[in-house]
């Protein structure tokens, strides 16, 4: 099946692209694939292989282990999902604000969606975290429920985002709301990096993709569809 290519639109005109997962409740453990929805920096395929196979990740300030398993995600496809997008507290690695999710925002969050094996994924979710790989995640009780927590930090609410071609769409962030805390303005480095995973995953233009991210909160504070058009358009012709 061909990826479906999207432009970013309102959340009121985009109807929900996922069907309803049968419960798994009495399974002892997850073990079929899962999208793992990247909405930061991992929405790049190159960012998100020094995950998998481990290295250091470009801008990046720490070695990462890798993944048990470092084999390319089985595809990658964009999707929108709902929720939004939001920028704050401080990126040791980008400074700025870091991309968080709120699941409950009333927008769409625009995601780069990889299907990896269920112990990729918790390998992954364990290196975001500071973590070692090599202990499975419980995703039975997440894919259950919709969300739960590991722990207080920045990445370590797991969150089921919806259904996909038969697999559930996981991702992590905080457990706060976008109104919980101030907003923090993404840097123009961490900005050129989302957008080029954004123009990698959904073929958005330059345009659109300011538009997306200068509005997001948090991005907001500094940041308009002008100021980020004309930050990108300066890396195509610098």
């Amino acid at each position: 099946m061909t990826a479906r290519r999207t432009e970013y639109v309102a959340a009121d005109s985009v109807a929900t692209r996922w069907e309803a997962l049968p419960a798994r409740s009495d399974a002892r453990s997850w073990t079929d694939p899962v999208w793992y929805a990247a909405y930061g920096s991992n929405m790049s395929l190159t960012r998100l292989r020094t995950y998998l196979r481990g290295g250091k990740p470009e801008g990046g300030a720490l070695t990462l282990p890798g993944c048990r398993d470092r084999a390319d995600p089985i595809r990658s496809v964009p999707l929108m999902l709902p929720g939004l997008l939001y920028f704050a507290t401080e990126s040791l690695t980008w400074t700025g604000g870091r991309a968080f999710y709120d699941p409950a925002g009333r927008s769409e969050i625009a995601v780069h969606a990889h299907l990896v094996t269920a112990a990729q994924f918790s390998d992954i979710m364990a290196q975001e975290m500071y973590r070692a790989p090599g202990a499975d995640l419980d995703l039975v009780k997440v894919i259950d429920s919709g969300t739960t927590a590991l722990g207080p930090g920045r990445y370590e609410t797991l969150v089921r985002a919806g259904t996909h071609e038969s697999h559930p769409v996981l991702t992590f962030t905080a457990p706060w709301r976008y109104r919980d805390l101030p907003g923090n303005p993404p840097s123009p480095a961490y900005l050129r990096h989302l957008a080029t995973g954004l123009s990698a995953a959904h073929h958005w233009t330059t345009a659109t993709t300011a538009a997306y991210l200068a509005t997001r909160p948090g991005a907001d504070r500094r940041w308009t569809p002008d100021s980020v058009d004309a930050l990108l358009r300066a890396d195509l012709w610098g």
